[in-house]
């Protein structure tokens, strides 16, 4: 006997499926123009993950659409926003949450800074890699890293640098990664540089902690001895880690921060 399948309840129209948040990428901003072509570049990696996710573009400053011209945009919508910036800054803390407020027509959570996090660490490993930097470094007392990071006066950002220092020294085999920064705080990248050097280690990597090209990470590259690697960029890692930062925020409606303290790489490099 025939017997009819129903894809919905007899007499019940089935309702379409709610459009997910809007995801606003909120980049710091730059004059060097190679900043937007990598952000821009980024985000179709994102779009690319995620079909049908509408994503969208606000800057904190120098560029357009600056943050609060994108919310506007946005109208009495729904978005989450993702900073792209790796720690837990003023910028994070304060300017973005308050231009969320200053759009009370938007219904808006502000999603964690992208670091410390394992795909950071996977992101500025390959980048060193691709600059030079080779499996029989791993181990060898002649190689140290300077985790080259732009500096803040937020205690709490500086410790969010440090742990991703030492997740990429565990991740390199044990090889000495020092935090340095280019401005906000201490040591310097050529400081750090000169006490790696006085320590005995002669070939030193400079890891960018740069999300994008710019001014700091170009002058933090001049003072590489050895090889320095190229920033964050638009690596298939990235573009993981934004959605996984939107899909946080989306379930907890709180910036989250949630690598445990006892993380641990595979030996391999």
């Amino acid at each position: 006997m025939h017997r009819t399948r129903y894809l919905t309840p007899p007499g019940r129209a089935s309702r379409p499926r709610p459009a997910a948040p809007a995801l606003v990428a909120v980049a710091h901003g730059s004059r060097d123009p190679r900043a937007s072509h990598t952000v821009a570049a980024l985000l179709e990696r994102v779009r690319e993950l995620r079909p049908g996710l509408e994503v969208r573009l606000g800057h904190i400053e120098l560029n357009a659409p600056l943050l609060p011209d994108a919310l506007h945009a946005l109208g009495a919508g729904e978005a989450v926003l993702v900073p792209l910036l790796l720690g837990r800054g003023h910028h994070v803390k304060h300017d973005i949450p308050a231009c969320v407020a200053d759009a009370p027509a938007l219904r808006a959570r502000v999603a964690g800074a992208l670091g410390p996090h394992p795909l950071l660490v996977e992101t500025l490993h390959d980048r060193l890699t691709e600059a030079g930097w080779h499996p029989s470094d791993r181990g060898n007392r002649d190689s140290a890293v300077v985790l080259a990071a732009a500096g803040s006066r937020d205690p709490e950002s500086a410790a969010d640098t440090r742990r991703t220092a030492r997740l990429l020294g565990e991740r390199l085999g044990g090889v000495p990664v020092v935090p340095a920064y280019a401005s906000a705080a201490s040591p310097t990248v050529p400081a750090a540089v000169r006490a790696l050097a006085a320590r005995g280690h002669r070939r030193i990597a400079v890891a960018s902690y740069f999300t994008a090209p710019g001014r700091f990470a170009s002058a933090a590259a001049a003072h590489a001895p050895w090889i320095a690697a190229a920033p964050l960029g638009a690596h298939p890692a990235m573009a993981r880690l934004v959605l996984h930062r939107y899909d946080q925020a989306r379930a907890a409606g709180a910036a989250v921060y949630d690598i445990p303290m006892n993380t641990r790489f595979p030996a391999s490099a």
